[in-house]
């Protein structure tokens, strides 16, 4: 019997693990209820709110949503200049519902040094006031980092073994930041689009930007003697290289963004319902494996969908949704696919538990 209790633990031990899938919500006039409703019928229990929304963290009380909060480009030089700042931040968008909703992670901005690379010496300070507040009131389970966009910080996916962090002039952020994480346990967080990429190098095939494998579409990196199947795990690498080049290779990776535009209103021939739903099948095809990338065993720790519902009465830019403003569906794909199988493996994980008790 024992024999059969250690062969069942070493199957378990040997199961893949799988990254969580979530959505991001951007403020485009939707009914606090109708975003429950929609992440109940998705069956994602991870939501990315881009602008803090009271009237949608009271809608998410008492749920089993996991709530990514982000704080305001605009509000992170104050921040960073002023502790108070950060503090009543705290105050006015954690306190009132904390632990009642289930708040995992603050974004200290979004793609921060796009908008602001004359302050970029300001995110980790800003980084490091709210970490100081959640801590002052006894929050140490909420993680803070800020989230970037991949082709600022990234040199190049090409090959993914070259690939390293690039600090905007006269700024030395890059290793402070990763210092930080590495020290608090934090994750690193990147805004990751192979479709952005993709358009940016027309040589790269359009099956590799779309999770359709192929004899044609790989990509070899002769340094680590890894190939390619699709962009998204070169990019993913890219990023881990370069971690891995500044001497922090264990820190998390987590994809604040990703996905595939449906719509554009510039007439991008790629930009269609498509392309859109084969990324984002392909995507979750992917993460469901537990295959994880070449360098990554485990792969990223969790990916964003970008993001939840199409844009409500407007008619300029892209549309990324995965749903249509009125809520109803827009692609043929099981996003809770993802999440079912990491609850396969908890199941498997309690059994053995169970099993370990009765005998």
């Amino acid at each position: 019997m024992q024999q059969h209790h250690l062969s069942l633990l070493l199957l378990l031990l040997l199961l893949p693990t799988t990254a969580s899938l979530g959505v991001t919500y951007s403020n485009n006039r939707q009914q606090p209820d109708r975003i429950a409703a929609a992440m109940q019928t998705l069956k994602l229990t991870s939501i990315r709110l881009k602008e803090p929304d009271p009237a949608i963290m009271r809608s998410l009380l008492y749920s089993n949503i996991s709530i990514f909060l982000t704080v305001p480009n605009h509000m992170v030089t104050s921040m960073a200049n002023n502790l108070s700042t950060a503090r009543a931040w705290i105050y006015t968008h954690v306190v009132p519902y904390y632990p009642r909703a289930k708040i995992t992670t603050i974004s200290v901005g979004n793609a921060f040094i796009d908008v602001y690379p004359q302050a970029a010496n300001n995110l980790l300070l800003a980084i490091s006031n709210i970490q100081v507040s959640l801590r002052d009131l006894g929050i140490r389970k909420i993680a803070v980092s800020t989230s970037f966009s991949f082709d600022t910080v990234v040199t190049s996916p090409f090959p993914p073994s070259s690939a390293t962090f690039q600090d905007p002039a006269g700024v030395n952020l890059m290793g402070s930041l990763l210092e930080f994480l590495s020290d608090n346990n934090f994750s690193f967080l990147i805004n990751l689009y192979p479709y952005n990429l993709y358009r940016l190098h027309p040589e790269i095939p359009l099956g590799l930007a779309l999770f359709q494998e192929n004899s044609f579409n790989f990509h070899d990196d002769v340094t680590t003697r890894s190939r390619y199947w699709n962009l998204f795990d070169m990019m993913v690498d890219a990023v881990a290289s370069a971690m891995a080049e500044a001497g922090y290779e264990t820190i998390p990776i987590v994809v604040t963004e990703t996905g595939w535009p449906s719509s554009d209103a510039a007439d991008e021939f790629n930009a269609n319902l498509g392309y859109a739903e084969t990324y984002l099948r392909g995507l979750v095809n992917h993460l469901s494996s537990g295959t994880g990338t070449p360098l990554l065993k485990d792969g990223v720790q969790q990916v964003y969908v970008y993001e939840l519902f199409d844009r409500k009465g407007t008619t300029t830019g892209r549309d990324w949704g995965i749903l249509y403003p009125n809520g109803t569906a827009k692609y043929h794909v099981d996003f809770s696919a993802v999440s079912s199988r990491s609850s396969i493996t908890v199941a498997l994980v309690i059994f053995w538990l169970l099993v370990q008790l009765v005998y």
